[in-house]
């Protein structure tokens, strides 16, 4: 592709991705490059690239076409992403050709708006701090109250592209022999700071089609994701419950430590995700897991009550510590999402604890940075069921030496710890 079709594809996905908010971007990218199989991979990486550095910069792309006067539409975003990366209106104006495959020619109007964006950079000191920081206007006064002097910083961490994480499934492969397998197959991989079960490949790399994932020796999971699977403390002959499993992510995790014995009940709310989880199962060797979805009305939980040994929550969230990944979630994120899973939260924690045994533990777990959804959750929990407690981080962790996080939560960001990030509370249910 030419240097002006790719702008034209990536100006074709961000309309796709701010048609279908309902969706993340990766979603709609992944059918926007199935229906145009004649892009090749790297003019993919290409596009995906160019719109995705215009979904981090959304903000403030934005305000300064509104000094222009003109619409934050996909065309002028894109447009004026390039000249605040350093290249001139000429330039610009000569991809916006019209010519073929290239973007329809830029109007009068549309000139005159981006002219004055030339020469300088993303960045202005009259940029309001929420556009500065690319964050709704709403989440100012929580991200601030969670970081204070550094939540600029926390979030310019939170603004870079995340590499390409990897568990090794060890019931398949030891760390080393998978780093040299995908070796073989061109990708360099290194081993992750914090988990001994994790590579860590920069960038965004295609592993899905080779043979180190299609045998199963790896599964796709940020280092974060695979503390929290840790913390559940998970061993062989256990009965384990994954509350909110998903796709499975964190259950083939628990059932790897537990050396595929025991038992995992994976539930979840969605029967989609549930089936989406047995391809996962199946390439890698797992069977020691059922599968349940759950309903209004169920007795399941009812007859399970105090039968499990540990129950991982990982609680439907904001997602905010993801958006390394997910740029566009910015986007779709209100005061009112906050308030409703605030409350779900709360609910799925009571349901889920009825599951433990006496002596068990439960693990509440999401990918938020806010305060709301973390520590004041758990407060809220052990004040509802005093036969709780928190097991302090320092005895629940799993591995020599110590945890990466002081106090009793692991707590991770991708400024501090290079995770996505995560919040867990270890909670133990008194004998």
């Amino acid at each position: 592709m030419t240097p002006a079709a790719r702008i034209a594809a990536a100006i074709e996905l961000l309309a796709a991705v701010e048609t279908d908010l309902r969706r993340p971007a990766d979603a709609v990218a992944n059918d926007f490059f199935r229906a145009r199989r004649f892009i090749g991979g790297s003019d993919r990486r290409a596009v995906a690239e160019r719109a995705w550095s215009v979904l981090r910069a959304r903000r403030r792309l934005a305000w300064w076409l509104a000094r222009g006067e003109a619409p934050a539409t996909p065309r002028l975003l894109v447009a004026a992403s390039l000249l605040l990366q350093g290249w001139t209106l000429d330039g610009v104006g000569k991809c916006f050709s019209g010519g073929k495959f290239a973007p329809t020619a830029l109007r009068p109007e549309e000139a005159v708006a981006l002219r004055p964006l030339e020469g300088h950079t993303l960045d202005h000191p009259e940029m309001p701090e929420p556009v500065r920081l690319e964050i709704p206007d709403w989440l100012f006064v929580p991200l601030s109250a969670r970081f204070g002097s550094e939540l600029a910083a926390e979030l310019a961490a939170l603004a870079e592209p995340a590499p390409l994480d990897l568990r090794v499934n060890l019931l398949k492969a030891t760390r080393e022999a998978a780093q040299r397998s995908l070796a073989a197959e061109g990708v360099e991989a290194t081993p992750t700071p914090l988990s001994p079960w994790g590579l860590r490949v920069p960038g965004r790399r295609p592993v899905t089609a080779g043979r180190t994932f299609q045998e199963g020796l790896i599964e796709i999971q940020d280092e974060g994701s695979q503390l929290v699977a840790a913390l559940v403390g998970a061993a062989a002959e256990m009965r384990v419950a994954d509350w909110c499993a998903g796709a499975g992510g964190k259950t083939l995790a628990l059932a790897m430590a537990m050396g595929n014995r025991g038992h995992i009940a994976a539930c979840d709310v969605s029967s989609a995700r549930l089936e989406g989880a047995v391809r996962r199962l199946r390439r890698a060797g797992v069977h020691n897991v059922e599968r349940h979805l759950v309903e209004p009305g169920d007795k399941w939980a009812k007859r399970r009550a105090g039968g499990f040994d540990r129950v991982l929550v990982d609680a439907p969230c904001t997602g905010i510590g993801t958006w390394r990944r997910n740029p566009d979630a910015r986007l779709r994120l209100s005061a009112r999402d906050l308030a409703e899973l605030q409350v779900k939260q709360a609910a799925i924690l009571h349901d889920a604890a009825r599951l433990v045994r006496t002596g068990g533990r439960l693990v509440y777990a999401t990918c938020s940075l806010l305060t709301e959804e973390n520590e004041a959750q758990v407060q809220g929990f052990l004040a509802a069921h005093p036969d709780f407690a928190v097991v302090p981080l320092a005895r629940a962790w799993p591995w020599a030496g110590d945890p990466p996080c002081a106090g009793p939560f692991l707590s991770l960001t991708p400024r501090r710890h290079g995770t996505d990030g995560f919040f867990a509370a270890v909670l133990e249910r008194a004998a």
